[in-house]
């Protein structure tokens, strides 16, 4: 059987916002996990539009697409021109759940929801040549997976390609996030065992690896034997968490040990108002300068998300968030507009209120006012938005933001990841070009790896596996020093 993968590109990768580094940074792993379900014998090609041509001329007997909301629109042209020359056509990912008849127009089967279970079960009903229309998740777990198949990306496209998910979803509840949606009708935060993460990560090369996952401290157990268990491995990491997992006693010790010098952290907004409203109560209360001093105190570096136009957001909201970042040292931040993702709590509650102002998915792309805002006009909120931007990114901020750190090496660890991540565009051009992001890598590792926090100050756990017999001997001496 011939089967043809496709991760259409984000409408924001055709605009005039689109920076090709950051849309070279990771492979279709979703796409490529799907494949490990197909048979040996099956010729399996993956596609993925942000960092090469479509080839839309052949004739496979399967199209799979994944899709999101701002490349909506151009997957459902795909579809459409793929369908009239007979070829199956399944849809799946967070906007054909979300709006499942909409995408059922331009498919011969969706899939709704995480396709763990509703994909085996549609390859086997294809194979029979009896296909239903629309699959709906409800069997959540990622026992028994099939090995990701890493063959089918080229490595050599990435700047990240040991992206990795141990989980799915995330145990909480905010009220303008998909999860909710996607995961309806059974768990909405699941793991991996232990060990088969460790196994999964012991078999990808090099050094750096980029957790995927919405929020791998989720779980607290499972995070602490898989951090324990990466203790020796020698890999550099990155992930995202929340400001009330990284408080946890013990816990971003032992992720440090095991590697970890860099977090995604939602911060979103400095109101508590405006956290109630969005249903982030596991925010509210927390000292978020706390947080980010015990992160830079374990050498870990920061990268703060926040939301602009809340309903408590007036014009000051920007110049207040942009100088508190500098002013706490954070090393990078995603600045986001407020979008109701159809699906969404959110979305629901502005819909009910008449404050969605277009249903045009292109535009929903965290970069343009897609409601009526409270106390905002939608012009002042996306001049707000890349106002920000542009001050936060400025030499003098990254300048500012770096000589918070305690020691010269610190100073310039900030300087060179925030600078090269932003003020290198032709640069990263120019090596995306030639193919040359993987020698970027050894650069990157370097960075990161900063200065670990001393041995001494962690607390480890039961569980070691490492094939660098000098890590092994660190960790078995500290570990039996914290028996005593």
């Amino acid at each position: 059987m011939k089967v043809k993968m496709i991760l259409p590109a984000l409408t924001e990768a055709k605009s005039p916002f689109w920076r090709p580094i950051k849309y070279s940074l990771f492979p279709p792993l979703g796409l490529a996990t799907l494949a490990g379900y197909l048979d040996d014998d099956d010729e399996i090609v993956i596609q993925d539009e942000h960092v090469q041509r479509l080839d839309l001329d052949d004739i496979p007997d399967l199209v799979a697409i994944e899709v999101y909301i701002t490349s909506a629109y151009h997957a459902y042209e795909i579809a459409d021109s793929y369908r009239a020359k007979g070829v199956h056509v399944a849809m799946g990912g967070l906007h054909v759940t979300a709006l499942p008849d909409e995408a059922a127009q331009h498919a011969d089967t969706i899939f709704l929801g995480p396709g763990e279970d509703t994909w085996p079960a549609f390859l086997a009903d294809f194979r029979s040549k009896q296909p239903r229309k629309r699959y709906i998740s409800t069997q959540r777990t990622l026992e028994d997976q099939p090995s990701v198949r890493r063959d089918l990306i080229d490595r050599s496209l990435y700047l990240v390609p040991n992206s990795i998910v141990v989980s799915r979803g995330c145990p909480h509840a905010c009220d303008f996030c998909y999860k909710d949606a996607f995961f309806k009708g059974g768990k909405s935060f699941y793991t991996q065992t232990v060990d088969d993460a460790l196994a999964e990560i012991d078999r990808l090369p090099d050094r750096h690896l980029f957790f995927l996952d919405d929020h791998l401290f989720g779980n607290r157990r499972f995070a602490s034997e898989l951090f324990e268990g990466m203790v020796g491995m020698g890999r550099v990491w990155q992930a995202a968490s929340t400001v009330q997992a990284v408080m946890e006693p013990d816990l971003l010790e032992k992720a440090v040990v095991s590697g970890c010098r860099s977090l995604f952290i939602g911060f979103e907004t400095l109101s508590a108002s405006n956290l109630r409203e969005q249903g982030k109560y596991h925010n509210i209360g927390r000292d978020y300068g706390a947080a980010i001093r015990r992160l830079h105190d374990c050498g870990v570096m920061i990268n703060a998300s926040f939301v602009f136009g809340l309903d408590d957001d007036d014009e000051s909201v920007f110049d207040r968030t942009v100088d508190w970042a500098v002013e706490q040292g954070i090393e990078t931040a995603t600045f986001h507009i407020l979008t109701p993702y159809p699906g969404t709590a959110l979305y629901d509650r502005l819909s009910a209120c008449g404050r969605i102002t277009t249903r045009d998915w292109s535009l929903y792309d965290t970069r343009h006012t897609v409601y009526q805002p409270a106390k905002l006009s939608s012009q002042v909120l996306e001049e707000g938005y890349r106002w920000a931007y542009a001050k936060f990114y400025s030499w003098r901020s990254i300048i500012s933001a770096a000589q918070t750190k305690e020691s010269l090496a610190g100073f310039l660890r900030h300087a060179a990841y925030t600078g090269g991540w932003k003020k290198c565009e032709p640069i990263w051009d120019l090596i995306i070009r030639a193919k040359r992001l993987p020698f970027v890598k050894p650069l990157l590792e370097s960075i990161l790896e900063g200065h670990p926090l001393s041995l001494r100050r962690i607390p480890l756990g039961r569980r070691a596996k490492t094939s660098d017999p000098r890590s092994r001997a660190v960790y078995m001496h500290h570990h039996e020093q914290n028996r005593l």
